[in-house]
């Protein structure tokens, strides 16, 4: 875990500008447990239902022909003339028969989550997200990147061209990042690509803002960066896949926010149920 007192703000230029001190969220438990556990449930949430149709596989006249006829006693299409009368219908081994236990579009396809347990989630995902080995291992390139996490000045939030947001991306390292997700566009394999997902991209940056002066427009399209505000931080971005440790570049004010939203005025910070996890040291 990140636990150190101050964290360095950078100018949009790359040079350093300043000190801020470390939110307390940022020192939360890593949980993974219960990141994936809240990701799996929450990805749900926006699932639309789907279902066969209800006359599928039995729109034919059938019926079984009985016992004593030295054949299965599976429906029959009646008839004759035609290779159709006598082949076996609506049994979900036949041919052209429906299939079992038809999907029907009152499943339960959503998940309620106890809001202790997203907020939990969400913390660790915080804390992950300054851990600069996490970051890593998620993928993202960091190599150029001054300081995880990487806070920059307030007049971010002000950029509105998309070449003025690349050019503060390559200044602080995290431009190779989005070429990386821009380079991995691939056509996606299965039937999405005929049903408007044709492509898909690794994940970039996720650029947190306190307030959005024209940093969406300069950001929205860059190849696999994602924006949010920092009252609504949202898990499924910041631990995609229910991995944490997304690289996210903050505006000041949003940092600093932090120790506003979560706190003793506002949500509470999740607390170590061990202060030292090695079992092992405290034993011997």
């Amino acid at each position: 875990m990140a636990a150190r007192p101050l964290v360095s703000i950078f100018s949009l230029t790359g040079e350093k500008s300043g000190e801020t001190a470390l939110p307390n969220v940022m020192t939360a438990p890593i949980r993974p447990d219960i990141v994936q556990f809240v990701h799996t449930n929450m990805a749900k949430n926006s699932r639309q239902a789907y279902a066969v149709s209800i006359r599928a596989g039995k729109q034919v006249s059938a019926s079984s022909w009985g016992t004593g006829r030295a054949v299965a006693r599976i429906p029959r299409v009646g008839g004759g003339g035609t290779s159709r009368s006598g082949q076996g219908a609506f049994g979900n081994m036949c041919r052209g028969g429906r299939m079992f236990a038809p999907t029907k579009t009152w499943r339960k396809w959503h998940r309620k989550i106890n809001v202790t347990q997203k907020r939990y989630a969400v913390s660790s995902a915080l804390a992950a997200t300054a851990v600069p080995a996490l970051v890593m291992a998620r993928g993202h390139r960091v190599d150029e990147v001054p300081e995880i996490p990487l806070v920059l000045d307030n007049a971010i939030e002000s950029s509105k061209k998309t070449s003025a947001a690349k050019d503060i991306l390559a200044a602080v390292g995290a431009l190779e990042d989005v070429e990386k997700a821009g380079d991995s566009k691939k056509i996606r394999a299965g039937k999405g690509k005929m049903r408007g997902r044709r492509y898909v991209l690794r994940r970039g940056p996720l650029i947190v803002y306190a307030s959005n002066d024209g940093v969406e427009q300069a950001f929205r399209n860059l190849p696999g960066v994602e924006l949010c505000c920092v009252s609504r931080l949202n898990l499924l971005q910041l631990a995609p896949g229910g991995h944490m440790g997304r690289l996210c570049v903050w505006s000041q004010a949003a940092f600093d926010s932090l120790d506003t939203i979560y706190g003793d005025d506002g949500k509470n910070i999740p607390q170590p149920a061990m202060i030292n996890a090695d079992l092992a040291r405290i034993i011997n």
